[in-house]
């Protein structure tokens, strides 16, 4: 049997079209409807409303008491309903992909303002993945937008022609095309916003089509559109509007020029809801929430990762976040290459003076990237799978002098390679690469089918001979039109391929660009993405500084990811939001004008296990930490007893040792510069903090961890009777003076001094027990490392980082630290790193050019 209410309840949501719930129920009311059944629709509405606000994905910060009202699409919907066919016919899957697409959408729709409200300014963030498919969220944003009801929508797509024009012919294909009668267009695919005569003509009662309008952020084409905004003032009282800043770190936060304009285009519309979408928000977190600025102080949403995205933890791993086990943290696949230290001088300018007169070398490393790439292509049309596409891009520089050098020695190589393809010396080398790729990263551990060399030859001379070299920057005519046909391409290139611009099909990445700044480096990322039919196939090729660094960038991403999860449990709002962004010595949070509002965050290690995991290949550094453990050891027997010794195990450990002697030792062991989270002078000042604060961490107990001492095996002595055999602890990453060893403690080791069965303690019941059983004491063990220290078994396939021998001077002191969690608030001390960047004076770092925001060229 029908209820009632259904039909009652249907008439409610097609009056929402026209008016805010509140006033929906009052009409209710007058049409008769009875007090019951307007009591059961509000119920029915608000448990809708209830299942968006709770959402598991994506996570969301939100302003107290923002109003909910949006409840997801209808049956009778237009915008929304096509873009879905589109999708679905572009190879989009109805789970997970669209259902994931759906619930984001409508969660962020859900935080707009009714766009019958009288008058209201939002302001939120959506923070996605580099190449995540962020374009076509806001895109859905937009859809169902429009199908409430919101009448303008501009969009701010980045600083460059390139990224506005793709732009543009996205919307129209999506939005335009599928309802061409309900949308008018003040902007054109090759033309930015120029005013028109009498623009109230666009917003008066008289137009019922949505308005679309995609612009740069350039101030004079800003300009423009605010005067022509404020000329249709008297008709903007009743139109809501929707601005969407596409990469809204980027010329946005903290400008001269483009801030105050933003500011100043929202000023004019009575009826606004801004949303910022970036995947690198360090600018945007930095921004003083109680300033009148574009701080997102609505809302903040954190996209989930979309299903086989390759991201910077895929590519390149990640350290251990406080609380991890190194063991369960992925070190990336063994897909990036090293350029040699000295090939870069070859394919980069050094100092301005050089790069008028630059002439690239084509390096071996480079040689090999490009036949890597041409072999690649060839294997995906034997596949015959996937993108139609395919894109290598060489970004050295940002000076357009030298992307135009690599014509002729590019062009060259190729019809070398025509021309030698059938030499036997030729095959050989292509060959020996090909094998060697293949088999460092097979193709069946991604459910690829694999392509052999002899396979892949006969599609290799079509490729070369579509294979287009392209300048792409802001001077030149040359551009990546992937809209006529299939494309081959080596694009060269900086800054106008650097941000947003999707490179389609891109395969392989030569990237030896210098930059200093967090946002920067990682929107030049452009090999993020997706790579359905060829996920085994992409490589990069960079320095390891270059790959060090994305790598503690994959860091800093994951943690400040978590950090906006952490402060959705904590029922935050976004004014009360401060996600602690990591530091690095030698790169900045983002430029400078940025972080004028950040303070220095505060550190806490209540309930946490840290270990030293780099260690300095110098014999005095080595030395050193070996006598200021024997020191820890040797006092330590003056006071205590061994408390359990088992030298047939290896372990030795000691009860109740006084903190000071503790303290002593923190202060003369040397951690290395890169653990940010062993800092020595951090944790003397914490543990004396928990001394104050409630007598906390006067105890310790004291364990030292080796192996047992056999007649084959070496020992290490700490004290007189107090020795052990050493361990070994291979490298992940090591270089004359430097040893990653990733993982020091297991979790058992994390849990010895405790009583009960230790074998089967995940890391929560350890926490537990210590908070139980020794909620004041802390536990530090050392672990005496064999200098040597060969690996023991073969590295995992695919793994970016496998071992190799330690190969230090002298024997290494590895140092674990386990703390209590408080009872109550932890006691926090100032983080050592501040926002600093290396004396970078011996060389120069190329930053991105900014003129085109104000140019009247770009405009």
């Amino acid at each position: 049997m029908v209820d009632p209410v259904d039909d009652q309840y249907d008439v409610f949501r097609m009056l929402l079209d026209a008016t805010t719930p509140d006033d929906a129920v009052k009409r209710l009311a007058i049409l008769g409807v009875d007090r019951q059944t307007i009591e059961k629709i509000r119920e029915r509405h608000e448990r809708d409303l209830i299942q968006i606000r709770e959402m598991e994905e994506p996570r969301s910060v939100v302003l107290d008491n923002r109003y909910t009202w949006y409840t997801g699409p209808r049956p009778d919907d237009r915008c929304w309903p096509a873009l879905v066919r589109i999708l679905e016919k572009d190879g989009w899957s109805k789970e997970p992909a669209i259902s994931s697409l759906d619930a984001s959408t409508t969660r962020i729709v859900s935080l707009l303002n009714h766009p019958h409200e009288k008058a209201f300014t939002a302001r939120g963030l959506v923070v996605g993945y580099v190449q995540s498919g962020k374009t076509t969220n806001f895109t859905a944003t937009m859809a169902k937008a429009a199908d409430r009801g919101y009448k303008l929508f501009i969009v701010l797509a980045g600083i460059h022609n390139g990224l506005r024009r793709q732009t543009q012919a996205r919307l129209i294909q999506q939005l335009v095309e599928p309802n061409p009668a309900d949308w008018t267009q003040i902007t054109q695919l090759d033309h930015d916003f120029t005013p028109t005569a009498n623009p109230a003509s666009y917003f008066g009662k008289s137009n019922k089509t949505h308005v679309l309008c995609v612009v740069k952020k350039n101030a004079p084409v800003l300009r423009k559109l605010v005067k022509w905004l404020d000329d249709a003032s008297d008709y903007l009282a009743d139109t809501p509007t929707l601005v969407i800043d596409d990469e809204a770190d980027q010329a946005t936060v903290a400008s001269r020029t483009i801030n105050p304009l933003i500011q100043k285009l929202l000023a004019t519309l009575p009826k606004v809801g801004y949303v910022g979408y970036t995947a690198s928000p360090f600018a945007n977190l930095l921004i003083n929430p109680s300033a009148e600025d574009l701080y997102p102080k609505d809302f903040i949403v954190n996209l989930p990762k979309p299903e086989g995205h390759f991201g910077t933890e895929v590519l390149f791993g990640r350290y251990a976040l406080d609380g991890e086990d190194p063991t369960d943290v992925d070190d990336g696949y063994d897909m990036i290459r090293t350029v040699p230290q000295d090939d870069v001088a070859s394919v980069r300018p050094l100092t301005k003076a050089d790069a008028e007169d630059f002439e690239p070398v084509l390096t071996e490393s480079l040689r090999q990237a490009l036949e890597y790439f041409w072999m690649g292509t060839a294997a995906r049309r034997v596949r015959g799978t996937g993108n139609p596409h395919s894109t290598m891009l060489i970004h050295t520089s940002v000076r357009t002098s030298v992307h135009l050098s690599f014509r002729q020695p590019l062009e060259a190589l190729r019809s070398k390679t025509v021309r030698c393809l059938q030499e036997k010396a030729t095959i050989e080398r292509l060959r020996m690469l090909w094998d060697s790729e293949t088999a460092r990263v097979p193709a069946v551990d991604f459910d690829e089918t694999p392509v052999t060399f002899d396979q892949l030859m006969t599609e290799l001379p079509g490729v070369l001979r579509d294979c287009r070299v392209i300048m792409d920057n802001s001077f030149s005519t040359d551009r990546l039109d992937y809209e006529n046909g299939p494309v081959v391409a080596i694009a060269v290139g900086g800054n106008t391929l650097s941000r947003g611009l999707t490179l389609e099909g891109l395969l392989v990445s030569y990237f030896v660009r210098a930059v200093s700044i967090y946002d920067t480096l990682l929107q030049m990322g452009r090999w993020f993405g997706y790579r359905r039919g060829y996920e085994d196939l992409p490589r990069i090729w960079m320095t390891d500084e270059l790959k060090e660094w994305f790598r503690h960038l994959a860091t800093v991403e994951t943690e400040m990811r978590k950090g906006i999860d952490i402060y959705l449990t904590e029922d935050k709002t976004p004014l009360q939001f401060a996600v602690r962004l990591r530091t690095h010595p030698a790169l900045r949070v983002t430029a400078a004008a940025k972080m004028q509002d950040a303070v220095r965050a505060q550190a806490g290690y209540g309930g946490q296990r840290i270990q030293t995991r780099y260690f300095h290949k110098d014999s005095a550094w080595l030395i050193n930490n070996q006598r200021a453990a024997q020191k820890l050891v040797t006092e330590t027997l003056k006071f205590r007893s061994i408390d359990e010794e088992s030298e047939a195990q290896g372990r030795y450990l000691f009860r109740d040792v006084p903190s000071n002697l503790v303290l002593d030792f923190i202060e003369n062991y040397q951690f290395h510069e890169k653990s940010q989270e062993c800092n020595g002078q951090m944790l003397s000042r914490y543990i004396r903090a928990r001394n104050r604060n409630g007598g906390a961490l006067r105890r310790w107990n004291l364990a030292i961890v080796g192996n047992p001492v056999t007649p084959a095996r070496h020992d290490f002595s700490f004290a007189t009777g107090v020795s052990v055999g050493r361990i070994v602890r291979a490298a992940i990453t090591a270089s004359d003076d430097f040893a990653d060893i990733k993982t020091l403690m297991s979790r058992r080791d994390a849990a010895l001094d405790l009583a009960g069965d230790i074998s089967n303690m995940d890391e929560k019941e350890i926490k537990k027990q210590r908070t139980a059983q020794l909620p004041d004491t802390g536990l530090l063990v050392l672990y005496p490392i064999d200098k040597e220290s060969k690996p023991e078994r073969q590295p995992k396939p695919n793994a970016s980082n496998p071992r190799t021998p330690l190969d230090a001077p002298e024997h290494v002191i590895g140092v674990g630290l386990v703390f209590p969690q408080p009872a109550g608030p932890d006691s926090t001390v100032p983080w050592e790193a501040d926002y600093i960047s290396a004396d970078l004076s011996g060389v120069e770092v190329e930053e991105i050019d900014y003129s085109a925001v104000v140019s009247e060229d770009m405009a």
